[in-house]
């Protein structure tokens, strides 16, 4: 592929880019399509749904901790070896959770698989910005969520539907085949896209010193931050919805994955709104204004929970701007973030990642610690990430602007 065709290429959305889209979308297939089985899975195991909701917690420790390990060997080796390696542990750890006896082994096979899973993620960011620059990899990230946001229609009602037949197990063996098949696309349809002559060298020392120039970069940091306060507020709907809308509001758990779908074809419509916004817009513009609606959403359902009046239309209303607004948000986060990146782009990708799912963790372990048998923590946490998603822009926008100025 020479870079004459780049641009057009991702107008036609290329083949290797729907593979990076399928890399992407196994976290959330790895999350979304087992939620619906949270009660019968606390059932089977004999423990409470708060055990169970931990299970998430672990893998997205896994997630947040794995990134940082691929990235600066993409950047050495390129960006195939740590694929194959990370999507063959994916696999022999899914079967591994449909093996799982108790709450504990399941948590721990969790954890290897989002290690292994994780790889998908560092890699798919990585090859757009080797490919692409700013603002087509904006535009290549809201195609790419066109992608990514069938896996959390899809999910819950494959999760659901595979748990009335054949029980919670036979989700975690889907899983196995699905990452078993996107290693042989990956294998057979994706090209090597790390210039190997700008391989960086696997040295502790430059490492660690590349982080380090990472966290000192405002801009990085910021746009990386403000990108994951917002991807937060959906971990912590990830993690607190199933009780809220199942246990507390009665949804049946073969009509969680609408209603949860509802959410995601909000976030499609909004990416494919933002790839047209972005073509006569600057990035970060488009980025502030989005950044209202969770910010508000979140704001509104923490008051109306606290006022008792968040009646279940209340509540989806709240969540469904809060989760489409994402659309707009995190393609335009990301590709501010990787801007300045291209001669590390594994490394940064890993690291924004690494920030990004750390605070997902902590979102999606607040709701589950704070479990009170109410709406309150979901509504909270949300809030709260919708405010710091705005205030982790504003640093970001000043920190890239001194360095721009400088």
């Amino acid at each position: 592929m020479t870079r004459s065709t780049r641009a057009p290429q991702a107008a036609r959305f290329p083949l290797w880019l729907l593979v990076c889209a399928s890399l992407t979308a196994l976290a959330p297939l790895s999350i979304d399509m087992y939620l619906p089985s949270f009660p019968a899975l606390a059932a089977d195991l004999g423990v409470d749904i708060g055990r169970v909701q931990l299970t998430l917690g672990t893998f997205l420790v896994g997630l947040a901790a794995g990134q940082a390990f691929y990235g600066p060997i993409s950047d050495r080796f390129g960006r195939k070896p740590p694929l194959y390696a990370g999507l063959l542990v994916y696999a022999l750890a899914a079967a591994g959770c449909a093996l799982a006896r108790d709450v504990d082994g399941l948590m721990l096979w969790r954890f290897l698989q989002a290690l292994g899973g994780c790889a998908g993620m560092v890699m798919a960011r990585a090859v757009i910005r080797d490919r692409l620059e700013a603002h087509e990899s904006a535009r290549a990230f809201s195609s790419l969520m066109l992608v990514m946001g069938l896996a959390p229609i899809l999910a819950p009602i494959i999760g659901g539907a595979v748990l009335g037949v054949f029980g919670w197990r036979a989700i975690f063996w889907l899983l196995c085949g699905a990452s078993l098949l996107i290693l042989w696309f990956v294998h057979r349809y994706m090209d090597e896209s790390l210039d190997h002559g700008k391989a960086m060298p696997l040295h502790l020392g430059h490492v660690l010193s590349n982080y380090g120039e990472l966290l000192r970069d405002r801009g990085f940091v910021g746009y990386s931050l403000s990108a994951g306060c917002a991807q937060a507020g959906m971990f912590a709907y990830i993690a607190g919805s199933p009780f809220v809308l199942i246990e507390l509001h009665g949804i049946d758990p073969s009509h969680y994955g609408y209603v949860f779908g509802t959410n995601a074809l909000g976030l499609i419509a909004m990416s494919q709104l933002n790839a047209r916004l972005v073509r006569n817009r600057t990035l970060d513009h488009v980025l502030r204004g989005a950044l209202v609606a969770p910010c508000l959403a979140g704001l509104a359902l923490a008051a109306a929970v606290l006022a008792g009046v968040a009646p279940l239309p209340v509540l989806l209303a709240g969540f469904f701007v809060f989760i489409a607004s994402l659309g707009c948000i995190l393609p335009n986060a990301s590709a501010l973030a990787m801007a300045q990146q291209g001669h590390r782009a594994g490394t940064a990708s890993a690291l924004m990642g690494t920030l990004q799912f750390s605070l997902g963790t902590l979102a999606g372990a607040a709701v589950s610690f704070w479990h009170d048998g109410t709406a309150l923590p979901l509504a909270v946490v949300m809030g709260a990430c919708g405010l710091g998603a705005v205030l982790m822009r504003v640093f970001g926008h000043a920190g890239a602007t001194a360095q721009g100025a400088g």
